[in-house]
């Protein structure tokens, strides 16, 4: 059973993806332990992003430091990419494992040089979604760890 903590900046606002969010996790629950623990985000203009960045960081930092030394992954683009049957593979070896989606304007550098980073794919998704398709990949992962019918 994989053991995974998902630290996510911000709550899901758009109800149609927090509804499907809520899909995948309870479709996880007999394959997976998930935790989910939301920060909130940090208000910002085109003026304060940095100071609003470097915020953020300091309040994922303080979250990261309350886990037990878990091995602990940033969800970023230009982070090591997988093929689903990769990152399931990838993913038995981790746990125990955090991973953490950060805000609308990423990670402070500080947390960049910390910390390794995965990505979801090339592309930059919204956090929004790319914590839907987070959600749904670790699904895809636990049925084909599983030798469930989902993944083609």
């Amino acid at each position: 059973m994989l053991d995974i903590t998902l630290v996510a900046v911000g709550k899901i606002k758009e109800k149609s993806l927090a509804e499907l969010a809520d899909v995948y996790l309870k479709r996880l629950q007999p394959y997976a332990k998930l935790r989910l623990i939301e920060l909130p985000a940090v208000p910002f203009s085109g003026a304060n992003q940095t100071a609003a960045k470097e915020k953020e960081g300091a309040k994922i930092q303080e979250c990261l430091n309350r886990q037990n030394g878990q091995n602990i992954y940033l969800l970023a683009e230009r982070g090591k990419t997988f093929s689903s049957p990769e990152l399931a593979q990838w993913l038995e070896k981790q746990a125990p494992l955090i991973l953490v989606v950060g805000g609308a304007l990423g990670f402070s550098e500080e947390l960049y040089q910390k910390y390794p980073q995965i990505s979801l794919s090339e592309l930059t998704f919204p956090h929004e979604m790319a914590r839907l398709i987070l959600l749904e990949q670790v699904y895809r992962a636990t049925t084909i760890l599983n030798k469930k019918a989902y993944h083609y």
